[in-house]
């Protein structure tokens, strides 16, 4: 089995000014994953991997650069999941976290739950020593300077979504040599959110999903759109009933469009190592790696090509 490793860093209205970097980072993500594999990792390891990297970056709406709620601070949401025993781990609301990703492989693998949030998910992290960072810590000055000129919410939800401040999403899925699937998702949530609220990211069928049977999936876009159709299990359901992966995620997408009127986008494979990556917001950069060969873009219908050195 060749691994395949498939990341996007959020659909969204991605402005020009973070175009490159974008880009950059999704590359430099799906890069980070295809190492692990090629050393024999496994695909959770490879999907952990590439979510870390741009929770670690500034230009991603995750970790260190993720947007700001109404009181002015972050509160960050993530799940990984597995397809061969279908275990999975999440958090949400969770503070002063910089790697939430890892957070949630650790809800995953040492207690007998699949979600913490908030207070919960914070002491979690400190009975089994995970560092909490300062308050301020995760906070860019720009991210700041943002929520400073933007922080009004009385537009609504989905009109903050579409304008080019909304920022979105970051994930990855991955088939590793031994046949298995991972997916794990990653967000800050949108600007100027409620304290407390809580998108698709970390819910389990709507922000990602990985079943061996099936294959692998990890959404981005309008986190309530998302909830309501359970986009990643929408999708896995078409490529259950033998749909490409390409059709599987235009199928769904088209339909949360046409039910809820929201926007969006997925990375996704299949157990055959069958990939995809596709939105339908103005943006959403992304990144793959198969057979030695990169693959990237970030515009509609747009498909760059590198061989790896």
């Amino acid at each position: 089995m060749r691994p395949v490793i498939v990341v996007h860093g959020g659909a969204w209205a991605v402005p020009d000014a973070l175009a490159e970097v974008s880009v950059a980072g999704v590359k430099a993500a799906t890069r980070a994953g295809n190492v692990t594999l090629m050393r024999g990792g496994g695909a959770l390891d490879a999907v952990e991997v590439a979510v870390r990297t741009m929770e670690d970056d500034p230009a991603f709406d995750a970790g260190h650069g993720a947007v700001l709620n109404t009181d002015g601070e972050v509160e960050l949401d993530a799940l990984i999941m597995e397809g061969r025993t279908l275990a999975t781990g999440a958090v949400s609301s969770v503070r002063n976290i910089a790697n939430p990703v890892s957070l949630a492989r650790a809800v995953m693998e040492k207690t007998n739950h699949v979600m913490l949030s908030g207070k919960g998910a914070n002491l979690f992290a400190e009975s089994i020593g995970v560092p909490t960072l300062p308050t301020h810590a995760l906070v860019c000055e720009q991210e700041r300077k943002e929520w400073e000129q933007y922080k009004n919410y009385d537009i609504g939800v989905k009109e903050l979504f579409r304008a080019q401040w909304a920022h979105d999403t970051v994930g990855a899925v991955a088939l590793d040599s031994c046949g298995n699937v991972a997916s794990a998702t990653s967000t800050g949530g949108i600007r100027y959110k409620m304290v407390g609220r809580v998108g698709d990211s970390p819910v389990i069928g709507s922000g990602g999903y990985a079943d061996n049977r099936s294959g692998a999936v990890s959404c981005t876009g309008h986190g309530e759109s998302i909830l309501k159709v359970t986009l990643a299990r929408l999708i896995l359901s078409h490529m259950d009933r033998g749909k490409a992966a390409c059709e599987a995620v235009e199928r769904s997408l088209r339909y949360m469009g046409e039910r809820v009127q929201g926007g969006g986008g997925a990375v996704a494979v299949a157990p055959t190592g069958d990939w995809t990556a596709c939105f339908t917001t103005e943006r959403m950069a992304w990144a793959a790696i198969h057979g030695g060969i990169l693959h990237y873009g970030l515009n509609p219908r747009e498909k760059f090509k590198e061989t790896l050195k």
